[in-house]
């Protein structure tokens, strides 16, 4: 029994030896690692620009018409497609002219009958002047024949003005082009039959041409006072041109909520081609260069605003006066200066000699100098 007594004892002391090897090692302190804060920064730049602001928009025709038939009838031919270029005279549709020239027929009818019975009261008119220089008649009979042909005479001048009325109705049944310019849409086809001035073709004058943009209600006062803009073309951005504002509109678009504004670029902008994509930028000087930080740059403690300044990859507390807010931007009147590397995002959860990680590729000096 002793013997089998001491194996067991031996057993149990056997398994307890690793427990407390697993316990000696849970009870090691374990390793500290470095705390580095993840944050987001820009690098402080002083400008005078005072308002920076880019909308993108359209290239349009400063002039576009959109024309129509002074007559109605049924569309016979279309001598256009959306994108040709047309000179001033150029037919660009035509309507059926058998009904109008018929009218024309039966106008210029009317006028050779007028002018018939104003030829045969002028003939009545002038014997019987022979006669009453002879007194076989008498003087009111007389002022009956000159009455007569007078209103002859007018009975042809109404029919000549008719006809020429007839004429141009006529004519009306081919559509031309008043200018030259290109067109940029078609909206009626051979067969269909259309009222008078009904649009059926609109053209673009060339010429001046302008960039259409939609600016948020905040920005309308501020963008008007701006006397120049700059416009880059998507496919040119490269070759800036100059623009001018040329008309705000004084109402909000009812499904965008935006005002339209037309800024105006010279003709020599000839690679400007109706319908490409423009960005317009607007943007004033003001006499001192100002620094400018996004609000969430700013970080209040005890009644005073500060920034974290990035140094050595540590961040530092520095306290800085607010010269005024510019849109989302507050500008920084000193505590700062220019090239120093703010922290933008982040700025609650840092104290100071906090190391900080910046995020992004904006800063890729900084960011290793924080690593």
């Amino acid at each position: 029994m002793s013997a089998q007594y001491q194996l067991r004892r031996a057993a149990a002391t056997l398994a307890v030896v690793p427990a407390l090897a697993v316990l000696g090692a849970c009870s090691r302190p374990a390793e500290k690692s470095e705390d580095i804060r993840p944050v987001r920064a820009m690098v402080l730049a002083s400008s005078d620009v005072a308002v920076n602001a880019e909308f993108s928009g359209e290239v349009r025709a400063r002039v576009e018409s959109r024309l129509g038939f002074r007559v109605g009838g049924k569309i016979v031919s279309r001598k256009v497609d959306v994108g040709t270029l047309v000179k001033k005279g150029q037919v660009l549709m035509q309507l059926d002219p058998q009904d109008l020239q018929l009218s024309q027929a039966q106008a210029l009818a009317n006028l050779r009958a007028a002018e018939t019975n104003r030829d045969l009261a002028k003939a009545d008119l002038t014997r019987y002047q022979e006669l009453r220089t002879k007194s076989f008649v008498s003087q009111a009979v007389l002022e009956a024949k000159d009455s007569a042909y007078k209103a002859a005479q007018a009975t042809v001048e109404a029919s000549q003005a008719a006809y020429r009325g007839q004429a141009n109705q006529a004519a009306y049944a081919a559509l031309v082009s008043d200018v030259d310019g290109v067109v940029t849409s078609v909206d009626a086809e051979v067969g269909q039959v259309v009222a008078p001035g009904t649009p059926v073709v609109r053209v673009a004058k060339a010429g001046e041409k302008e960039i259409v943009i939609g600016i948020p209600e905040d920005k309308v006062d501020a963008l008007r006072k701006v006397p120049d803009v700059q416009v880059r073309l998507w496919a040119d951005p490269q070759h800036p041109v100059a623009g001018k504002i040329r008309e705000i509109s004084p109402i909000a678009d009812p499904a965008t909520r935006t005002y339209t504004v037309k800024v105006s670029i010279p003709d020599t902008a000839a690679e400007a081609k109706l319908g490409m994509t423009a960005v317009a930028q607007f943007a004033s000087r003001t006499p001192v260069p100002q620094i400018k930080v996004p609000l969430t740059a700013l970080y209040y403690e005890k009644s005073r605003t500060s920034v974290w300044v990035v140094e050595n990859g540590t961040a530092r507390l520095a306290p800085v006066t607010m010269g005024g807010v510019a849109g989302n931007d507050v500008v920084l009147a000193g505590g700062v200066q220019p090239g120093q590397t703010v922290v933008t995002a982040g700025v609650n959860l840092l104290k100071p000699g906090q190391k900080v990680k910046i995020l992004g590729n904006d800063l890729p000096a900084v960011a290793e100098a924080a690593k």
